[in-house]
């Protein structure tokens, strides 16, 4: 990929469900390294841009150019393997492992290796995986069982699993969901500093336009399957339709 390739590109997505359409006409060009904050009421369609993007969903027109390849047809997990991960809202964990032993399986997965523990095992896999796990603050509880961490700290893990694969992209879902008010904001900076040491192109779904305008330098607003608003976050704030379909003043 050269400096003129985007690390994400979709042109004219298209996607519907029966007499409803989600997405209609998303065409968006995201450069390397840039932190893009996706914004959007219940509805709108930056849930299914997501799955789109990130393979759970297909989309009925359309193509999605991860690098400059055409991954518009691939399942999400050969589009891990070529360099698009995710967290999710919920984190997607195995509750009776600990944290480190689900380090070691995402490890794995992500590099294809089956049964997928037998790769995982070694030495060189668990310090990776403890590497991933302080550069999150996450070290002290690497072998502590997943049902014992708080729920802020299940959602750091979910996404430390998620760059076991050394992204290009990373889409994070509601990252701040969950999390109390007075922690929101030294959250998203663990996250993003983590993530900063490997220059990962970052985009984030968020309601909460406090975290949207710390953290974003681009902000896609969407309305009713439609882009509304691409650009900084002070530009798309600022925006009639933003204000009167997204943030509501």
């Amino acid at each position: 990929m050269n400096k003129a390739t985007p690390v994400l590109e979709t042109r004219n997505l298209q996607k519907s469900f029966g007499a409803v359409t989600a997405a209609r006409d998303i065409s968006v060009a995201v450069e390397a390294g840039t932190r893009l904050s996706v914004i959007g009421s219940n509805g709108a369609g930056k849930t299914t841009f997501v799955n789109m993007v990130t393979g759970y969903l297909k989309p009925d027109e359309g193509s999605i150019l991860l690098a400059g390849e055409d991954v518009t047809r691939l399942d999400p997990r050969r589009l891990t393997r070529r360099g698009i991960a995710r967290s999710f809202q919920i984190p997607q964990l195995c509750a009776e492992l600990t944290a480190l032993e689900n380090m070691l399986v995402a490890r794995a997965a992500a590099e294809g290796g089956l049964p997928f523990f037998r790769p995982a095992r070694s030495a060189e896999a668990r310090d990776a995986a403890l590497a991933v796990l302080e550069r999150f603050g996450l070290a002290a509880i690497a072998d502590r069982p997943v049902l014992e961490l708080a729920g802020g700290t299940r959602k750091l893990l979910d996404i430390a699993l998620a760059m076991t694969g050394r992204p290009k992209l990373l889409m994070l879902d509601e990252p701040t969901s969950g999390v109390s008010a007075e922690e929101k904001f030294p959250f998203m900076d663990r996250i993003m500093a983590a993530l900063d040491r490997d220059g990962v192109t970052v985009l984030f779904v968020e309601h909460d336009m406090d975290i949207v305008g710390a953290y974003a330098d681009r902000v896609l607003a969407f309305y009713a399957g439609q882009i509304i608003a691409d650009g900084a976050p002070d530009m798309v704030m600022a925006d009639e339709g933003v204000r009167r379909h997204v943030t509501g003043h």
